[in-house]
């Protein structure tokens, strides 16, 4: 029992012992957490949906322990039309209750029980009726080449849409599903299909095998004229005695491109089980291809959902997307452990489910696909969320949670990719096998039930031999925000070299936070030697410390992060950096790109000038490894798009990024070749749009636009000649095409996208009418994006584009402010905290700061989650604008 149950338990036997009868609890309307005297057991939902409605009809029978006397229990719904409620008490007896939604916004409910019931078992039956949401929540529908289909998405807390119940993670319990639905369609489930009878008319209820314990935000079911299509059977091994059915659902006639995802999931399974000594316990799998979805893609725990492009494949399907179906799929079938099997107890500890996806589908990459280099995206992808991290609005890790807003914007960067990445961190400082057995001891401890930060740190540190400081230490990065910055000096003391070392708070130049903080932080650095280098690690954890480097010469050079393995930046002398920029080709492939991130960091804290960083990182560019040598990019564009002021500095920085990239373009060529290695494909897309888009050099830009005409042209049917153009290209090469036809391009691509199913085409052409660089075709492209051709989950790819000027920006706000009702009907509260993102991200002045606060503060209350959201785009802004303030122009022409 739940501790904080067994002490309500307690306090009722005292109450009771106290009085003849107990007293109803005299509580207010729970805003928060639901009280713990009331917990569910177990539930029957039995629902009646035709896609093809408006509304659908459901049952929820929930068996309930009632721990103290009340007349009346706390529930989530919302949206729900409750019209009968049945109350069944320990003996049998019914009698009627009633169910009175009293914060509608909230999703909280109240259900009277008629009268004071003592402490018992229970049984409550709730009859409703409720309309399938617009806005990709609880169960919802969508439309797909004109067919309409209905399925689910429950996380983080809309399952109370679909159904009432108590709708938190800790509430874990097995549920019985039935659907009733038309005769000629389909309904998968969580679980097997184990009957199906008529029930009258053209209808059919379908049952399902009962789950395992899960919470709410993990049911799932979907309904519609599905092609199913099976896969390989996933083979019993040492951990699962029976074979696995595998199976793929996706839209009517697309059942056919599941093949190359069915074919990578057995490879997948298996490495996760054998990682966690543990088999996968929910008796089938069903991958999803979603025709339209709020996330990237669910854990539902034997029905995993996905947007559609990440599943539907075939020989010409973008690179990109081959690539991240696989990453993705790993991502969500580790979850089938951390999150499904042992769920976080509650949402301040979402990193449980999120940060260990993620590390662990970098892991079953490494593994499964080595080529993929998921080692290096794990770096990138820390890198990433450190820009987010370096905001003094930024989130903890475990941040307390306080109402739906704050469950809702946890799903950013900080608990998937810093969370990542400390996990990382931590398990290279005790060791990857060490770790492991940390890892299966936590599943074991915990399986099918819930667990918080504490069990999983207890179990690493057991299995690990650590005490106390290696507890505070993990939690120094669970428990407060923040990238730790690290500064070195070397020196030379009787004969020893010393690299001293100092650690506080990683401030950009403009911030007003305070830099004094402490971390544990594992620091291993590598230095050279007269030979070749060293690696050395020491725990600091205390606001200075020192490394005395063996072997080390008088003219070492030290890279402050060895293996990039650390989640922290770190600076060094302006000579230490020249030193270390000779000695660039030393470095392993994570180290070159923690030394990017670190002179980006240098720049943006005013350390380093624009002179510095085009010396400091024309040696990447030149990098054999795809992902270092893109890695400048970023930090080029800013000074190019924010810093650069005139013709001449623009055109400076161009012939910088042509010099260094052109030849490397022109070499790949712009078309696919026939058996080219996965990541020369993709290195050809990164180039083509930074070159084309960003830094618009006319060769490549020619180029593509002769692809984009091709991709214009029409067939003999009336449609776009799309396959014209390189699969990895066309999206780019229709942008240059929008950009140098204007508006008969435009309007092609209106034309042809509300005829166009396919997912990879779509986001082509999405991302091309985003590119619009005329107040006139933006705001054309805008228009469209708020009407129905566009789907509610494809509404963000035009809206995010038309920032890079400062003319751009204020046309993107004219539009987005007069048009703010229509973009917020159709954004659903899990995407609510994103939108001040949405209408100013990019910005880069004080002006554009403050319209942004002046517009959202009065709203904040209609937006879940946007104070956040609010917050912290505002600070991006005022940043940007105080670097550009503190960057001389003139260092671009140095």
């Amino acid at each position: 029992m739940h501790r904080l149950a067994q002490s309500l338990v307690l306090t009722a036997l005292a109450a009771c012992c106290g009085a003849a009868i107990a007293a109803t609890p005299a509580d207010g309307v729970p805003h928060g957490r639901l009280p713990r005297w009331a917990a569910p057991e177990s539930y029957q939902l039995a629902f009646k949906v035709d896609p093809a409605q408006q509304d659908f009809t459901g049952t929820t029978t929930i068996k309930l322990a009632l721990k103290q006397a009340a007349d009346h229990i706390w529930i989530n719904g919302r949206d729900l039309n409750v019209g009968k409620v049945t109350i069944t008490d320990a003996s049998g007896r019914q009698h009627a209750g009633k169910y009175v939604t009293v914060d509608m916004k909230a999703g909280v409910a109240r259900v009277d029980l008629g009268n004071v019931l003592q402490p018992q078992t229970i049984t409550l039956t709730l009859d409703y009726t409720a309309p399938l949401n617009q806005q990709l929540q609880g169960l919802y529908k969508v439309n797909h080449a004109g067919t309409p289909y209905a399925m689910t998405q429950m996380e983080p807390v809309s399952a109370r849409f679909a159904f009432p119940g108590f709708d938190e993670p800790d509430f874990k319990t097995p549920y019985d599903i039935a659907l009733t639905i038309p005769s000629a369609l389909t309904g998968v489930a969580n679980t097997s299909q184990i009957s199906e009878t008529p029930a009258g008319g053209a209808w059919k209820t379908l049952q399902f095998a009962r789950t395992q314990p899960l919470p709410t935000y993990l049911v799932a079911f979907a309904v519609g004229p599905w092609d199913v299509v099976n896969g390989p059977t996933i083979t019993a091994d040492s951990y699962r005695s029976e074979p696995l059915p595998l199976r793929g659902v996706a839209t009517q006639g697309e059942g056919h491109r599941m093949q190359h995802v069915l074919s990578e999931t057995p490879s997948i399974i298996h490495t996760l089980e054998n990682y966690y000594g543990f088999g996968y316990p929910f008796g089938k799998l069903d991958l999803l291809a979603a025709p339209d979805f709020s996330a990237g893609a669910m854990e539902n725990p034997g029905l995993v959902t996905f947007r559609d492009w990440f599943l539907l494949l075939d020989p010409q399907s973008p690179t990109k997307n081959v690539r991240d179906s696989f990453n993705v799929t790993a991502h969500e079938l580790a979850h089938q452990w951390t999150g499904d099997t042992v769920t976080l107890a509650w949402w301040d500890d979402l990193w449980l489910n999120e940060a260990f996806a993620t590390w662990m589908q970098q892991k079953v990459t490494m593994k499964v696909h080595p080529e993929y280099r998921a080692d290096l995206d794990r770096i990138a992808a820390a890198e990433n969320a450190m820009e987010n991290d370096s905001l003094v609005s930024a989130r903890k890790i475990r941040q307390p949670i306080t109402g739906i807003g704050d469950i809702e914007t946890a799903f950013d960067n900080i608990t998937y990719r810093k969370g990542a990445a400390v996990l990382g961190m931590f398990e290279g400082y005790v060791g990857e096998d060490v770790f492991q057995k940390g890892m299966r001891a936590y599943i074991q401890q915990h399986k099918f039930g819930n667990a918080t930060a504490d069990d999983l740190i207890d179990a690493i540190a057991t299995t690990a031999n650590q005490g106390t400081a290696f507890k505070q230490a993990f939690d120094s990065f669970l428990n407060q925000a923040g990238v730790p910055y690290v500064q070195t000096t070397l020196e030379h003391e009787g004969g020893k070299t010393i690299l001293h070392l100092s650690q506080g708070r990683y401030l950009p130049i403009g911030s007003t936070g305070d830099a004094t903080r402490v971390w544990g932080i594992p620091v291993c650095v590598r230095y050279g030697t007269t030979s070749s280098s060293k690696t050395q690690c020491e725990m600091l954890d205390k606001p200075e410390g020192t490394m005395v480097l063996a072997d080390a010469g008088t003219s070492a050079w030290v890279m402050p992060n060895a293996n990039a393995r650390g989640y922290y930046r770190f600076s060094m002398s302006k000579p230490a950096w020249a030193d270390l920029t000779k000695h660039v080709d030393a470095l392993n492939d994570g180290e070159q790109l923690a030394y990017a991130d670190s002179i980006d960091a240098g720049f943006r804290r005013g350390d380093l000038d624009a002179s510095d960083v085009l010396t400091a990182l024309q040696p990447l560019a030149t990098a054999k490894t795809r992902e270092v040598a893109v890695a400048p990019l970023s930090t080029v564009m800013w000074i190019y798009r924010y810093e650069a002021n005139t013709d001449a500095q623009r055109t400076a920085i161009a012939d910088w990024v042509t010099k260094a990239y052109l030849p490397r373009m022109e070499q790949l060529g712009y078309q696919r070749k026939a058996g080219e290695a996965d990541g020369d494909s993709l290195l050809r897309t990164t180039l083509a749009h930074a070159l084309a888009l960003d830094f618009n050099v006319p060769e490549v830009r020619t180029a593509l636009l002769k692809q984009g005409d091709a991709a214009l042209s029409k067939k003999q049917d009336g449609s776009l000649n799309l396959a014209a153009a390189d699969p990895d290209l066309l999206g780019d090469a229709l942008a240059v095409a929008v950009q140098e036809r204007g508006k008969p391009a435009v309007d092609a691509l209106i034309a042809e996208l509300p005829r166009t199913t396919d997912p990879a085409l779509r986001n082509a052409m999405l991302a091309a009418l985003s590119a619009a660089n005329t107040p006139e075709l933006a705001n054309e492209a805008r228009d469209f994006a708020i009407t129905k051709q566009v789907k509610v989950g494809e509404m963000a790819a035009i809206l995010r584009g038309g920032r890079d000027t400062p003319a751009a920006r204020d046309a993107l706000w004219q539009w987005f402010t007069a048009h703010y009702d229509q973009v917020l009907g159709r954004t659903g509260s899990f995407a609510s905290g994103f939108v001040p993102r949405l209408a100013g991200g990019g910005g880069c002045s004080t002006a554009e700061a403050d319209r942004l606060d002046t517009y959202f503060k009065p709203r904040l209350k209609d937006l879940a989650g946007a104070d956040r959201g609010l917050a912290q785009t505002r600070e991006q802004i005022l940043l940007c604008a105080a670097l550009k303030a503190k960057q001389d122009s003139a260092a671009i022409l140095r």
